[in-house]
């Protein structure tokens, strides 16, 4: 492509982004502004008086900083826990030949169906006799062992789906059994899946909004969507600059996961829809 033709397509793709972008940039902005500045107009693109007042209210009204801890812990857990679960399965259903292999992982499928409504009542009343409500362990448990892992399962059977036959010949040659197979070979090799797997996983738990209000009550269990919420004033109406310095600060590390993995995130969509 020439200079001009790819000038010609970068504005199109900037103007393009605008829509995207913008609702980032006034969440932003208008968390340093003052309350009765964030309706004003004109709108205004860049605040006139800023002040940082919201964040330190944010940490002020609630135990912030706690929930804030909460919601990192848990989507960690759940992200490592899914990457242990769907690559292991995954590879189980690419590379290993058993008996009802293909049956087994379209139930497994069947997963994806069915919405998180539905199963909701039948997990409160299962966790609650264990015991296990207003703790953080339905949170971590369901994502791992639910449909968020059924996804990554597909993405990392797709993925070692395409890897060379040979590979598997050459190393059992070599004297390697089949985990050692797993875990020196496809594994390393199974990166870019496994960075798309990483980001899926993160934001839906970091996003996580149905089970925290059915499984957690008290503020100090709260994740950070349960706790946007209580942002109220004494009539029950939003508080809107603290509302946004507290979202303004929730988006932060799902910028930052996708920044750093977003190489990998492209790659592993990608080889999703490989054959061997």
């Amino acid at each position: 492509m020439s200079r001009r033709a790819k000038t010609a397509v970068y504005g199109v793709l900037c103007l393009l982004a605008l829509p995207f972008l913008f609702p980032t940039w006034w969440m932003v902005t208008s968390s340093l502004k003052p309350v009765n500045d964030v309706f004003a107009f004109p709108p205004s693109l860049w605040p006139t008086d800023v002040s940082f007042d919201a964040y330190a209210k944010a940490f002020e009204l609630q135990p912030f900083a706690r929930q804030y801890f909460n919601s990192m812990y848990i989507a960690a857990l759940v992200t490592i826990g899914t990457l242990a679960v769907s690559s292991l399965a995954g590879y189980a259903f690419a590379r290993i030949r058993f008996k009802g292999a293909n049956f087994w992982f379209v139930v497994i499928l069947v997963g994806l169906l069915i919405p998180s409504e539905v199963t909701i009542v039948p997990l409160f009343k299962m966790f609650d006799a264990w015991g296990m409500v207003d703790t953080h362990w339905p949170l971590i448990l369901v994502p791992i062992l639910g449909a968020p892992s059924v996804l990554a399962t597909f993405i990392m059977r797709q993925f070692f789906l395409a890897l060379p036959g040979e590979l598997e010949e050459a190393a059992k040659v070599d004297g390697l059994g089949r985990f050692a197979i797993f875990r020196l070979i496809a594994l390393p090799l199974a990166r870019p899946a496994l960075g798309a797997v990483a980001i899926f996983t993160f934001l839906h738990s970091w996003n996580l909004y149905l089970e925290p209000i059915v499984f957690l009550s008290s503020s100090e269990m709260f994740t950070l969507p349960q706790a946007l919420t209580q942002f109220v004033d004494a009539y029950g109406g939003p508080m809107w600059d603290i509302q946004l310095s507290a979202a303004s600060l929730t988006a932060l590390p799902v910028l930052v996961v996708f920044v750093i993995a977003q190489r990998q995130f492209i790659e592993g969509l990608a080889h999703t829809g490989l054959k061997g």
